[in-house]
């Protein structure tokens, strides 16, 4: 038996292994996602999964609504945003406020400058795990 052969069938034998571990309710999967921004005067969501939509409340704040909701509100949602221009303005997706909230149904993300005043941005990335 040559290398080659030995190698694909220890990756075939991983991957059925892997297969009967990991499914659609690993805690280790995104439960939702989206890739967002505010382009002129509107929300444009490029792509999405679980989330039915997204609300901007004010500048450089939002709502994002699930699909399906959560089962409770003790997950984790990390976000990442990007620069709204190219001139070394730097965009930040920052914690949450008092008055923003996180529930099973939506969570509000808040986006804003390093010096920490809300602002909008092109491009957010948000991912919710449980």
């Amino acid at each position: 038996m040559s290398l080659a052969s030995r190698i694909s069938a220890l990756a075939s034998r991983v991957g059925l292994e892997v297969k009967t571990k990991i499914d659609a309710t690993h805690p280790g999967l995104a439960r939702a996602w989206v890739c967002f921004g505010y382009v002129g005067t509107q929300i444009v969501v490029r792509s999405s999964h679980n989330v039915a939509s997204v609300t901007r409340t004010a500048a450089g704040r939002y709502r994002v609504t699930f699909a399906t909701a959560m089962p409770d509100a003790n997950y984790c949602w990390t976000a990442l945003v990007r620069s709204s221009t190219n001139s070394g303005t730097q965009r930040i997706a920052i914690v949450r406020s008092t008055t923003d909230q996180k529930t099973a149904q939506y969570v509000d993300i808040s986006c804003a400058t390093t010096a920490a005043s809300f602002d909008d941005s092109s491009e957010i990335n948000l991912t919710v795990f449980r």
